[in-house]
């Protein structure tokens, strides 16, 4: 079955390693003081041999390098990742290979041996423009410094991305429409705006438990920064393209296209998941999460804890579940072939009169009323 090629094929490395721990992050991050960059490589090396061998003849679309602070690898080493993907794929005419990158200084003087390496984009994680707040989030670098970090950065790529973080503690509507604003003026063409969301097992989660994180934004004022950042981006010809993406057109991210219109990807690194199809099945697959455990797990063979066959009805459900948080929306037809069963009656008409959906040319796609909503919007398509 070759329900992957609507989406394409990438390769995800994770590199699992910080400087400091953010309180609000929930990914699988590690702060360490030594780090063999000689080991990993060879484990990555290992491990693209591995995955690779029931996947040949494919294209390779994309290369992201996310984590962790993958801004802390040497470029030699992201070099020989690239380059051991390229003996193994044939790469498209257009491939996309992404950094994620801290604005530190160390970081920053990088960037150039990156580009010489191959990676053709950068994703800084930014996250405030004020000093104030990202302190208060944990960062260690200044806005002077993330500024000088992104200049830097537009010398040496065509692409740059940059994360803002809004519905922060004490942060009002205001505040938050001038900083969008400022970051609209830097010459940009893809901004990620996340809400702040407080997981559990973050200290920022453990402090809410406890009641000591203050001065969060109601529901109502962090909707009205949604639409603020709709209508502001849209204005500045960065639309979404995503619930928390804006580009300018042509300049979305390929790689995070893939998972949104459920295509294949393979994942490598501590607890890195993939989508697989091998032989017409579809696989889910994880690999260990703990940097050591990983590596030792590598050297054994295989870095993979998991690899379960999915059901054609959870594929619907995946993919039912990516493709409608783009603003393209979901294939009827692509969703009614994996699930076997037609989207129900009822329900769909009672969104579209609502407001929540359109249909047209065989494509469902929220409403900008609706996106806010997309979770509640899902719980009524997917009933059993």
């Amino acid at each position: 079955m070759d329900d992957w090629r609507h989406g394409g094929f990438g390769l995800y490395v994770h590199w699992p390693f910080c400087q400091a721990k953010c309180p609000y992050c929930d990914f699988n991050s590690h702060v360490t003081a030594n780090i063999d960059q000689n080991a990993w490589v060879r484990a990555y090396l290992s491990e693209l041999k591995r995955v690779s061998k029931p996947l040949t003849g494919r294209v390779l679309n994309s290369i992201f390098f996310g984590g962790g602070t993958p801004s802390l690898m040497l470029p030699e080493t992201v070099a020989a990742v690239i380059e051991g993907a390229r003996e193994i794929w044939p790469f498209a005419n257009d491939i996309e290979i992404t950094l994620e990158a801290n604005p530190g200084s160390v970081e920053a003087g990088r960037f150039a041996g990156y580009r010489d390496a191959g990676v053709n984009r950068i994703s800084m994680g930014i996250q405030a423009l004020n000093d104030e707040d990202l302190r208060r989030l944990g960062r260690i670098h200044s806005v002077a410094e993330a500024r000088a970090a992104f200049d830097i950065a537009r010398n040496c790529f065509d692409r740059v991305s940059f994360d803002l973080i809004y519905a922060r503690q004490g942060q009002d509507l205001k505040h938050w429409q001038t900083e969008l604003k400022q970051a609209l003026n830097m010459a940009i063409d893809h901004l990620s705006l996340y809400q702040l969301t407080i997981e559990e097992g973050t200290a920022f989660g453990d402090r809410y438990a406890r009641g000591k994180l203050r001065d969060l934004p109601t529901d109502d004022t962090a909707a009205d920064m949604y639409q603020a950042t709709q209508d502001i981006c849209g204005a500045h010809g960065m639309p979404a393209y995503e619930i928390s993406n804006h580009a300018r057109p042509g300049e979305e991210s390929r790689h995070n296209q893939i998972y949104w219109r459920y295509g294949d990807y393979v994942g490598i690194g501590p607890g890195a998941h993939g989508r697989v199809t091998i032989d017409g099945k579809r696989y889910a697959t994880e690999t260990h999460r703990a940097p050591g455990a990983w590596l030792k797990a590598v050297a054994n063979g295989s870095g993979q804890s998991l690899s379960d066959q999915l059901p054609l009805k959870d594929m619907a459900i995946e993919y039912m579940m990516m493709s409608m948080r783009l603003t393209e929306g979901m294939d009827i037809a692509r969703y009614t072939g994996l699930s076997g069963t037609e989207l129900p009656t009822q329900p769909l008409e009672d969104l579209v009169n609502l407001g929540m959906v359109t249909i047209s040319d065989q494509r469902l796609c929220t409403t900008d009323k609706g996106r806010p909503v997309l979770n509640a919007i899902l719980r009524e398509l997917l009933v059993d």
